[in-house]
């Protein structure tokens, strides 16, 4: 599943005949989901993911995003979503929201 959203692969992708024959081939135990399930388990994980993400918030406070992104030594684009807030004894927190590497196609047109 990872693979399939690493590489920008529409779940119906997997419904391909052609497809589901390759896989099978390379590997004859290997079970193949539906489009349909891919779907559900992604948006069970996105929901997860999520609660996850509100219970680490604040309820009640104000919180500020910010969008960082640079570049590393070896060359990767890196993006991170930050969350900001000030606690009950004003000390700032913080949490990570998404961290990820930007995908390098559209790296390639922001280059100075």
């Amino acid at each position: 599943m990872l693979g399939f959203v690493l590489a920008h692969i529409p779940w119906n992708a997997i419904s391909n005949l052609e497809l589901r024959r390759s896989y099978k081939a390379l590997r004859d135990d290997l079970l193949l989901p539906s489009s349909r399930t891919l779907s559900n388990i992604s948006r069970r994980g996105y929901a997860l993911t999520v609660d996850a993400i509100k219970k680490q918030l604040p309820v009640g406070n104000k919180v500020s995003l910010a969008l960082d992104g640079w570049t590393s030594t070896n060359k990767l684009a890196i993006m991170s979503d930050i969350a900001y807030y000030m606690d009950r004894n004003w000390v700032l927190r913080e949490v990570q929201l998404a961290f990820d590497e930007v995908d390098r196609l559209f790296h390639s047109h922001f280059k100075s």
